[in-house]
């Protein structure tokens, strides 16, 4: 740390709960302010990259920082140094070197700390020994932001013109919307194929029947009308000495069945056979635990063990790690820092979490050496696991100063912290194999039993484990059949991602990063290119179409492979040096050529038709698939001649509207049933002749019509034709222009009296929009502010 000077030291974090945090660390001599994040970035209008000229990027302050940079400004001018303590990541690093750009403080008084934890020991070393920026990071940052920003602003337009307005594309965001497409056509494709089973339950206990008792309870269900779970199922099998096994061979040859006249003779066979235990082998496994969280990791489990998205893992954590008041111990990070790919763990980390195993569960739960984990490729090994900075601060101990689910997520952070540096759980595997001679061959049946001897790591991390307890047996006994059956079974269709395993899939191919996973889930939804049922990602006929689009034309863009080479030329700016400059070359010159060829070649998506096995109710012509604003519909193909459309669902079956009870309220047909960008609706039958439209509330009751607009008689100063009205909003009446939406006037209601006024003096409508805004105290005049001064 420098020398003390008379002047105080100015720090800047990124917010104000870990400025407050810091504060109380660092004493009076410091004053730490917030950025509130970025500062400065490309402005949101335009490229602002100029290509021809080495991709030299425009930066402008952002909206709503200005007055922040401002007081940024005033309080560097009153310090003798300046420290930039933002997060120890690029995104971090390149807030840090804007900071410093816009402050223009003197470069050698200008330091830059980092830490992976908000704790005293923590602040202390990072300010003790101040560093500089890391120009390498910052240029990876910038290449990657440049990169992003050439991608999206010069493909969205094109998406606009030819597919349909508001939509957009980002060299990350459109590789994970092909993954869940890829995925949509693996289900689409998928046919189910026909297997048999024979599966049996089998008792040691050979006096008494106990396969009436079993169906019984097979039978039985739950309140939400469900069958027993297998934990139930396990009990009861434990209670009566009993196990389930599966015919796994007849002779030597494996057991197929594709059709029940396969397994039905099998089956029958097996009714009176005698079935004696011909094998039993016991041996000890051993279960591991997990790395320490990395955040991919984290929002993983976070989604899997807690419901929890990966958007609300990371805000939970950034609080934890931002800090917590504790009441009379103060405000206190908890966790290390949530955005890092390496599972490295500090020796002081590691021998304070060794001292709590030891004492508080025993040396059985030590193991006599440190684990350490290793880090995936391309990891940052500088940055930490994620860990709780105090490991003495115990998830039950801190509760009654956690929301529930900062609780939840700490408590998971601990348990996986502590288990990582625990003994293994040591389990007694037995397996089984069961003999049945009859008419068609020796069968055999197998099974696994698992019992744990030695609960490990699983003490503070528990797994939830189905194997079943079996009895105590000896080999060449009988048993007793409790069950025995024939099942028909089908292959299933390749599971859907849900969000764990979208990130889970997004890591293992390289794509993005960990800090973007949540930002990228969450786009990908808002723009409407998936969306989420019951946890899982359906792809939406929008993000289908757009994705062929843009695999027809952007192949490379579109390229796994290409976007996991990108990520690692990204990478190797900062950890390489390589020239950001070149990367990007590298990059746009084929990029602008498939740009161009798109935007000659790529065809309208309303354009295109594909043609569909209905024929056309009202003149008989084969029905096609359009795409409209809506996503994929049926139309007749000799439109515009015959007008005939319905709409059809995921698979591109018709769906029949439905007639309702209620009446057009304009002609008086009955309404149907119908669905838009906005949900359910009812809409006239009599459609297009009659386009009457109901809406409808969450429980499908149709809602009353709003009241007309009322008019006001005033004048819109915007357009300068129309008047204004009231219209009713989801937060009270408004005034608004009646020639809606051709003019998007709006003004407070709260302004009524005020410019009936003003119109009556022939003061309104005002010339210029400015002056509009004067008049309505949305804009201080130049005088008001002259007089100020």
């Amino acid at each position: 740390m420098a020398e003390r000077k008379s002047k105080k030291s100015l720090v800047i974090v990124e917010s104000p709960a870990k400025a407050q945090t810091i504060h109380k660390y660092l004493g009076p001599d410091f004053e730490v302010k917030a950025s509130m994040g970025h500062v400065r970035d490309l402005p949101s209008k335009g490229l602002n990259v100029d290509i021809e000229n080495d991709f030299e990027p425009t930066y402008d302050i952002m909206p709503g920082k200005k007055r922040t940079v401002t007081a940024l400004k005033a309080a560097v001018k009153s310090c003798d140094e300046l420290y930039l303590a933002t997060d120890l990541d690029r995104e971090g690093e390149a807030i840090a070197w804007h900071l410093a750009q816009l402050l223009g403080f003197p470069e050698e008084k200008t330091y830059r700390v980092i830490f992976n934890a908000i704790t005293h020991t923590s602040i202390k070393q990072a300010f003790a020994e101040p560093g500089k920026l890391d120009m390498d990071k910052v240029m990876a940052q910038q290449a990657r932001r440049i990169l992003d920003r050439i991608v999206g602003y010069q493909i969205s337009p094109l998406l606009w013109k030819k597919v349909a307005r508001g939509l957009s594309a980002g060299r990350v965001q459109s590789i994970a919307v092909k993954i869940i497409v890829e995925k949509e056509k693996e289900i689409r494709k998928f046919e189910p194929q026909e297997y048999w089973l024979i599966p049996a339950v089998f008792t040691t206990d050979l006096q008494k029947d106990y396969s009436r008792q079993w169906l019984d309870f097979m039978q039985t269900r739950s309140e939400n009308d469900k069958p027993p779970t297998l934990a139930e199922q396990s009990k009861w099998l434990t209670e009566h000495n009993a196990f389930k096994a599966e015919l796994y061979k007849i002779e030597d040859k494996e057991f197929k069945a594709s059709a029940k006249e396969q397994a039905e003779p099998v089956f029958n066979a097996l009714q009176q056979a005698q079935f004696k235990l011909a094998d039993l082998q016991t041996k000890q496994s051993i279960s591991q635990p997990s790395a320490p969280f990395i955040t991919s990791t984290l929002q993983q489990s976070a989604a899997n063990r807690m419901g929890f998205s990966a958007k609300r893992t990371m805000r939970v954590a950034q609080q934890l790690y931002e800090g917590i008041d504790l009441g009379s111990m103060g405000s206190l990070g908890l966790i290390t820092y949530m955005r890092t790919d390496s599972t490295h763990l500090s020796g002081e980390a590691i021998k304070e979490v060794r001292k709590y195993i030891g004492a508080h569960l025993g040396a059985d739960y030590t193991p006599k050496e440190a684990r350490f984990y290793a880090s995936r490729k391309n990891a940052q090994q500088a940055h930490e696991a994620i860990r709780p900075t105090d490991v003495d601060l115990t998830p039950d101990d801190i509760k009654p100063f956690l929301s529930d689910e900062q609780y939840k997520l700490y408590n998971l952070i601990w348990r996986r912290f502590v288990a990582c540096q625990m003994s293994p759980a040591k389990w007694d595997v037995t397996n089984l194999k069961i003999l049945a001679e009859t008419p068609v061959g020796c069968c055999w049946y197998r099974t696994t039993g698992r019992i744990l001897v030695f609960d490990g790591f699983t003490k503070v991390w528990p797994i939830t484990s189905n194997e079943q307890e079996l009895p105590s047996m000896e080999a060449g006994q009988l048993l007793a059949v409790v069950d025995i059956k024939a099942e028909q079974h089908f292959t299933k269709p390749p599971a859907r991602f849900t969000e764990a395993a979208l990130v889970k899939a997004l890591e293992k191919e390289g794509i993005g990063r960990p800090s973007t996973y949540a930002s990228i889930i969450s786009t990908i939804q808002d723009r409407k290119y998936v969306e989420q049922k019951e946890k899982k990602f359906y792809a939406t006929d929008i993000g289908e179409v757009v994705t062929e689009k843009l695999c027809e034309y952007f192949p490379r863009i579109m390229d796994i492979a290409f976007t996991r080479y990108m990520e690692e030329q990204l990478d190797k700016i900062e950890e390489q040096h390589l020239d950001w400059i070149g990367v990007l070359k590298d990059f746009y010159g084929p990029f602008k050529e498939s740009l161009e060829t798109a935007q000659a070649e790529m065809k309208h998506a309303k354009a295109e038709v594909t043609p569909s096995e209905y024929q056309c109710p009202t003149c008989g012509k084969q029905l096609v698939y359009r795409f409209g604003k809506n996503g994929k519909f049926l139309s007749c193909s000799t439109y515009p001649d015959c007008t005939f459309a319905c709409p059809c669902d995921k698979e591109g079956k018709m769906v029949e509207e439905k007639l309702t009870e209620h009446e057009c309220p304009q002609c008086g047909k009955p309404m149907v049933h119908k669905n838009g960008r906005f949900g359910p609706f009812l809409g006239c039958s009599d459609y297009p002749e009659c386009k009457t439209t109901l809406k409808l509330d969450k429980e499908g009751n149709v809602l009353p019509p709003k009241p007309p607009a009322k008019p006001t008689g005033i004048k819109c100063h915007k357009c300068k034709q129309g008047e204004l009205v009231i219209r009713q909003g989801k937060k009270g009446p408004f005034m608004g222009c009646n020639r809606f939406p051709k003019c998007r006037t709006i003004i407070s209601i709260k302004q009524l009296d005020h410019l009936k006024q003003l119109q009556s003096k022939g003061q309104w409508p005002p010339e210029t929009i400015e002056q509009a805004d004067e008049l309505l105290g949305r804009k201080k005049s130049k005088e008001t502010v002259k007089a100020k001064r």
